[in-house]
């Protein structure tokens, strides 16, 4: 019986027009653009600006964008996943509303956050929807508006994130291309290092939650920083052992934007000159759900098909993991 697997047949990727430099930042707190670059590697971020935008409308933008490069009709969408960490409401799910600006009419939808691996967990949960022969066209989109959940009086965690989207479509082929394995990972341990205090059942909004500043991004750097070096490292040289693969015939390594140093960290680990690695954190800052496929849709014109690439990343929960795909199509 031959495999069906589910293959990237599109991605497409969208940032707002406001662009936060490290210059405007140093004047917001105490930084300089030589101790933001040197210990994470960000030169700018774009800021999604006005009143009553929100990830749902990044998200909208890169999924029409995708429905026209694709020469696909909003009707013939199967199931889109939104994977943020920033929904624009608690309920209803953020992918519901792309759905609905988007006339995505036929399709059921939902939200998925694993924090940082969030798209990488989404991908692989459509990949199985196409994979059963359910499914056709599955859109998996990642967006975060980060600025909304960013305290910009903290130094150390103001300069790390950026608002974007970018989403990707996934169709069924019987070639030997698309996803063919994934590694994923949790540790609850993380929960103490990397959250945000209130908002939820935990400890819901009050006057004393908003004074306190419990409403954005809580982060223990360096306690992190160990973990995804560690961590993510790790998987990605898990992921190519047991797929018999070594470096010369990785066409690319598309890891999580959040910081240069575990960036460079992994790629050393894996044996890959930073040539085959996708970085533009430099322009984009960490933006959450959106980095792995943001990276995707800029280097699509570089990308043949058979293309053997690894994804990689961590998150808060702690969450980890890695994907092995080859790419599916050339530049069009």
């Amino acid at each position: 019986m031959t495999k069906l697997r589910a293959a990237i047949t599109g991605v497409a990727g969208y940032a707002p027009d406001y662009i936060l430099n490290n210059d405007e930042l140093s004047r917001m707190v105490d930084t300089t653009d030589e101790w933001i670059m040197t210990r994470i590697g960000i030169r700018e971020r774009h800021i999604l600006k006005g009143e009553g935008l929100a990830s749902s409308d990044m998200g909208t933008e890169a999924v029409k964008m995708l429905l026209a490069k694709t020469n696909t009709k909003p009707e013939e969408v199967d199931l889109l996943i939104c994977a943020t960490v920033t929904p624009d409401m608690m309920f209803p799910a953020t992918a519901n509303i792309i759905s609905d600006k988007c006339g995505i009419l036929n399709a059921f939808s939902f939200d998925m956050n694993a924090a940082c691996s969030s798209f990488l967990y989404a991908l692989t949960t459509g990949q199985k929807f196409v994979e059963s022969g359910t499914h056709k066209k599955v859109i998996v989109v990642g967006t975060d508006k980060m600025s909304s959940i960013t305290d910009y009086t903290d130094r150390a965690v103001c300069p790390l994130f950026g608002d974007a989207s970018a989403a990707v479509m996934l169709e069924p082929t019987i070639e030997e291309t698309g996803l063919i394995d994934s590694i994923f990972y949790t540790n609850g341990v993380g929960k103490q290092y990397l959250h945000m205090k209130a908002g939820g059942s935990l400890k819901p909004a009050s006057h004393e939650t908003v004074d306190a500043k419990e409403h954005f991004i809580y982060q223990e750097g360096q306690t992190v920083f160990k973990w995804a070096v560690s961590k993510m490292a790790d998987v990605s040289v898990e992921i190519m052992e047991k797929n018999n693969l070594k470096p010369e015939e990785l066409a690319w390594l598309v890891p999580h934007q959040a910081n240069m140093r575990i960036i460079d960290a992994v790629a050393n680990r894996m044996g890959l000159d930073k040539e085959k690695v996708m970085i533009n954190i430099e322009r984009y800052g960490n933006t959450t759900s959106a980095t792995i496929p943001l990276c995707l849709w800029e280097w699509e014109p570089r990308l043949r098909k058979g293309d053997n690439i690894i994804l990689s990343a961590f998150g808060g929960g702690f969450t980890w993991g890695a994907t092995y795909l080859k790419w599916a199509y050339d530049p069009k």
